[in-house]
């Protein structure tokens, strides 16, 4: 799958990042960057029907799980055309219809890890995941305090400065209703993503925010 070789590729074309570098330098992005992605994403999929059998490993070079290479550039000062990291995503069933929970990685010569959870949620499944904490605190907390998902996982993101709106001021979950983002990140080392034992990783990784994403589901309404 991955190699040395895929993080070189990432520092050149952190480097060089412009169309003529990249365009005489695809073939090396399709040998070192997708093709380990498409096979790390194929030797997921019956990975995750053990235990998530709602989200998709979908090989697919174009529309699957793995991210494309071309930033958004439209409302950025940085204009630079390539992503210099490997986003891997691993959609809900029905995440094309709501903003479903989803599991991530993330590869980088900089910094690796997995990710799990809702980024950046809407606000229909803002409101329901914080009407779900504040209706089910002791759940919440369970879910977020479980032994599995706290020895590798830590939430991140952005919250709010005050409390929401609605919410009761000295509630007990109430750092976590000011959350913006729902999503645990577990770090990586650039040996884990070269070495053998990836898939298994990430499948135990995966496994351990079972407690996050199947509250996260049930909050917004659809399966686990």
């Amino acid at each position: 799958m991955f190699t040395k070789a895929t993080f070189d590729f990432l520092d050149e074309l952190a480097a060089n990042n412009d169309r003529t570098w990249f365009g005489t330098n695809k073939p090396r992005y399709e040998s070192l960057v997708c093709e380990p992605a498409l096979e790390f994403i194929a030797a997921m999929g019956p990975v995750l029907e053990k235990f998530a059998p709602n989200f998709r490993a979908d090989p697919r070079k174009m529309g699957g799980s793995l991210m494309r290479v071309f930033r958004d550039t439209r409302f950025s000062r940085d204009k630079t055309p390539y992503k210099t990291n490997i986003g891997i995503q691993f959609r809900h069933s029905l995440g094309k219809d709501v903003h479903a929970p989803g599991f991530y990685v993330h590869v980088a010569t900089d910094e690796c890890f997995f990710g799990a959870g809702c980024w950046h949620p809407e606000a229909i499944a803002l409101d329901r995941i914080r009407a779900l904490i504040a209706a089910k605190p002791e759940r919440w907390l369970a879910a977020r305090d479980d032994k599995k998902f706290a020895a590798h996982w830590q939430l991140a993101g952005t919250s709010l400065t005050r409390p929401p709106r609605g919410y009761a001021t000295n509630h007990e979950a109430l750092e976590d209703l000011k959350r913006k983002d729902f999503i645990g990140l577990a770090p990586l080392s650039s040996a884990e993503i070269i070495g053998p034992g990836l898939t298994k990783l990430a499948g135990t990784r995966f496994a351990a925010a079972a407690p996050l994403m199947k509250f996260l589901c049930e909050a917004i309404k659809v399966p686990y």
